[in-house]
Order: structure tokens, then sequence, then C-alpha cells
């Protein structure tokens, strides 16, 4: 089990480097939680100070009811990293998470304090709309099977049936999230965007990938890795690797 500093509900700390010259917020996937970057935070510290966000509805939040808006979750997500630390902040978001992040950074740039990079991770640019069906609003087994497509989930966890009742209402929340999610046509970063993908990815193809940098006027680039959805799972270390080159680390 992994034990973390609690900055308000909406961070979590797994290993606090306050005199880092830099900060690190990552965003979960959908029907994930802090801990899923558990792994990161060990890796960068003390480089970097990882905060991890903690959505409603899971883990030490399970009482409260999810978000249903991507928009409301970069909001509060915001103001919980906008206090006192005026040092300079960087995101990371994987999958709903690049979202949730890309919207972050927008609200970061409007009250002026743009991030020193959006680093995007398994998710299509939002410019690049597919049409599919509207999972939240569908069975539990589809939303089940779409989540068991795309990897990443120990496969036990479908197997148990009092665990799937207990973690769907989160992920139904992420979905509706996800899926109601439009983008604003006129919004454009000016930070620079670090894109990372998995060649085999079923829900990310690589041009749709590639199509970030319609969204910032700043440099971008594409790093294709090989795997799936949740290739970072296998690829931890060239992850890190892109991070800290990035981040000067």
């Amino acid at each position: 089990m992994t034990s973390a500093v609690n900055s308000g509900p909406w961070v979590r700390r797994y290993r606090p480097a306050p005199e880092a010259a830099v900060r690190l917020l990552c965003l979960p996937h959908a029907g994930g939680s802090a801990s899923a970057y558990h792994p990161l935070a060990l890796a960068l510290a003390p480089a970097a100070d990882v905060l991890a966000a903690q959505y409603p509805g899971r883990q030490d939040r399970f009482a409260e009811p999810p978000s249903e808006s991507v928009r409301e979750l970069a909001e509060r997500i915001v103001e919980a990293v906008t206090g006192d630390d005026d040092r300079p902040l960087a995101l990371f978001g994987h999958s709903m998470g690049a979202v949730v992040a890309y919207e972050a950074a927008l609200a970061l740039e409007a009250a002026g304090r743009t991030p020193v990079r959006l680093f995007v991770s398994g998710r299509r640019a939002p410019s690049a709309v597919r049409v599919g069906p509207e999972l939240h609003r569908g069975s539990d087994a589809e939303l089940l099977r779409a989540v068991r497509r795309l990897g990443g989930t120990d496969g036990q966890v479908f197997e148990d049936e009092e665990l799937v009742q207990l973690v769907l209402p989160a992920l139904r929340g992420d979905y509706k999230a996800l899926e109601t999610y439009s983008p604003r046509p006129d919004d454009r970063l000016t930070c620079p965007v670090t894109v990372l993908t998995g060649d085999a990815d079923p829900v990310t193809p690589v041009a749709d990938a590639r199509a970030w940098s319609e969204h910032t006027d700043g440099p971008t680039e594409l790093c294709v890795f090989p795997g799936g959805h949740f290739y970072l799972n296998d690829r931890p270390r060239e992850v890190v690797d892109v991070v800290r080159r990035h981040l000067g680390l």
C-alpha cells in the first residue's frame, strides 16, 4: 500500500520535494486514482515535486459523488495547486487525464500562470473528433468491455463482482465527463506540449495524437512508444526519461 501526504482533498504527494525547482501535476485516466502516479513520483523525486490529482468518487474520496464535467475537475484542481507556491508548474495527463490537463493548462494561462510544459498521453487531440457509442449511457457490461479492451487493469478485478460494483459509479461518471466534453473552438495554449502515445493504441491513432499541435502556439513534440493504450505501464523508464529531458531534471 502506498502512503501520501494530502494537500487538501484534490492533491496527493507521495514523495514531497519542497526544495525542487519545478512541480509536476499529474491527472489520472478514467476510473483511475492518484496512486497511478506513485511510481512517477518516486522516480522524479527529489528533482521534481510530483502532485497527483485525486478525483472524487474513489479511494479515500469514495463517499463523494464523482464529477461529470472535465472543466469542473480542471477548475477545482487548479484552485488546489495555485496557492502560495509559485514554483514553475508542468502538467502530465494520461487518457481522460490528458483532457483534464489541457483544460487545467488553459485555466492556468488565463490566470497568468502559464505552465512550463503540458504532457498529454494516450489521448487524441480535442480537435480529432471521433463518433462512437456513448458508453456512459450503456449497460455496465458494455462499459466494462470497453475498459477491458484498453488493458491496464488487472483482469482479476473484473472477476470480483463486489469490486466491480464499487468502481462502476466513478468509472461511469468519468466516461460521462469525457464523452460530454466539448472544446471551445477559440481556445489555444501558448505553452510547449509533449505528446506521448502507443503505436498500437486502439482508441488513439498516431495521427490523432499528432493533432495536439493544433492546440498550442508553442512547440510540440510527438513521442511514439511500442504498446497499446497503457504503453506507459510497460515503458516507465522511457516515459520518465522524456519528462526529465523536457523539464531539465
